[in-house]
């Protein structure tokens, strides 16, 4: 009964860190203390979230999950993930996983790919193995990166 009891849990966790991320790094413009009229504003252009933005927010979402944030770790996933995950049944999920495991699993060797408002990243949880992950799905929602493997 314990062992079935182990291997469903560790099924919900795999299937939970499989599933999602995001990054709140939208910063305000710095006012400018020169005068200028709106013909002479500039617009700024969104920069897309890149590969290396995407390796940051990868790290800190498996930081996060690790260290039992399970409101922060819910915070990184995709608008689609969290129609499919309760926010106090994934918190709780986290929180087991940090129980299971410590904080001290930090994602290494992060590398990811973009193609458009799509990515995929691939790494290693350190002293955690079977969490590695290659490919894993990640798309932009609101400018940032949200985990989409759900």
């Amino acid at each position: 009964m314990r062992t079935r009891a182990t291997i469903t849990l560790t099924t919900a966790i795999l299937a939970t860190l499989a599933a999602c991320s995001s990054s709140s790094d939208d910063k305000a413009d710095t006012p400018n203390s020169s005068p200028t009229t709106a013909a002479e504003t500039p617009t700024p252009t969104p920069r897309a979230p890149d590969a290396t933005e995407l390796e940051r927010v990868a790290d800190t979402y498996v930081s996060l999950y690790f260290g039992g944030a399970g409101e922060g770790a819910y915070a990184f996933l995709s608008k689609r993930c969290r129609a499919k995950a309760d926010p106090a049944t994934y918190a709780a999920t986290v929180d087991q996983a940090a129980k299971d495991y410590g904080p001290d699993h930090p994602a290494t060797d992060v590398h990811a790919t973009v193609s458009g408002a799509m990515g995929r990243v691939s790494y290693k949880v350190k002293g955690l193995p079977k969490f590695d992950q290659q490919g894993q799905p990640w798309t932009v929602e609101g400018g940032a990166w949200k985990y989409d493997a759900c």
